[in-house]
């Protein structure tokens, strides 16, 4: 990898290019799997895991925190917490569930614990919670901040009007103010992100850090109309290649990834990695043989052109 590392935002945090994402952790992806896949991506270049309390309380016999369990777990077997840059969130683990300053609080410490640390370097509200105002969520972080922690804070799942509020209400208290965002933000879903959230995260100067940055995997490629895959996110990802947009994309992604010798996975981040704001997507993968196509995204840079040709399929009605 020839990459260097990008700032984030306004913080003094600096992330590879693309976040690990840990949502497949003690979920489709067992302990020692998990930790072959974390192993792959640092040694690739990669510095840049992100999880959340509620990971993976979906799956029968969980209760959440299984990511952050194994996460820290691997942290502490490799001993190297202070090269990576851990990303978590607060507010839809059923246990605390919200983001009242009690919430935010007891899932911080929560997570540390689970965690193996004493300090969560990127630390995002889930899902915003519009029945506290912002002011209470903003002193609540500020204070973790303030105590050592968290050494960032930032939202995910938020109104550009709650942002926008919430950014203001830390500028003028002299607070800690978000440095990211993470949008849902792909080559086949961009209406939730582009617009006014966008625009209010760069004129925050925000970094973005989407999700489902390759769309449940349907930008790997490997769904095609009448095609069976067997995968926990198959439903999602195979409805995806039956709409007029999703061809389209994939047919984009098959020409340029042809004439880079690349996989259609690693042109769909490199295209995301190219929007306003967006400093590293998410992608997950749950065994070793997925990664390489995730972090290449870090060599790759597509022409004027391929970018163009792939923003023009992806603006295909969906049919």
């Amino acid at each position: 990898m020839t990459s260097t590392l990008r700032p984030l935002g306004t913080s003094d945090l600096r992330v590879f290019p693309l976040a690990l994402g840990g949502n497949v952790f003690g979920w489709s992806a067992d302990e020692e799997r998990s930790f072959a896949v974390l192993d792959a991506y640092a040694a690739a270049g990669g510095n840049f895991v992100d999880t959340a309390d509620v990971y993976s309380e979906w799956v029968d016999g969980n209760e959440g925190g299984e990511s952050e369990t194994i996460i820290g777990r691997w942290l502490a077997a490799r001993g190297n917490r202070s090269d990576i840059v851990v990303a978590t969130k607060v507010g839809a683990h059923s246990p605390l569930k919200g983001l009242s300053a009690a919430t935010i609080k007891a899932g911080a410490e929560e997570s540390l614990r689970r965690l193996g640390t004493d300090h969560i370097d990127l630390y995002y509200t889930h899902f915003d919670d519009e029945s506290v105002p912002v002011e209470e969520i903003v002193t609540a972080l500020d204070q973790l901040v303030k105590d050592g922690k968290v050494r960032a804070v930032a939202a995910s799942n938020i109104s550009p009007e709650r942002l926008r509020a919430s950014l203001d209400f830390a500028e003028a208290e002299g607070l800690a103010r978000y440095v990211a965002l993470q949008p849902e933000y792909n080559l086949v879903a961009r209406e939730k992100y582009e617009g006014p959230l966008l625009d209010t995260a760069a004129g925050a100067g925000l970094a973005a850090v989407p999700y489902y940055g390759l769309a449940s995997g349907f930008l790997t490629g490997k769904y095609r109309p009448g095609r069976t895959v067997e995968s926990v996110r198959a439903a999602r990802a195979s409805a995806l290649a039956e709409t007029a947009r999703g061809q389209a994309v994939l047919a984009a992604l098959d020409e340029v990834a042809e004439a880079h010798g690349a996989e259609p996975a690693t042109v769909a981040l490199a295209w995301l990695a190219s929007r306003p704001t967006v400093a590293a997507p998410i992608a997950s993968a749950r065994t070793v043989e997925q990664v390489p196509a995730l972090v290449a995204v870090a060599d790759l840079t597509l022409t004027a052109d391929e970018i163009a040709r792939l923003t023009a399929a992806s603006e295909t009605p969906e049919g």
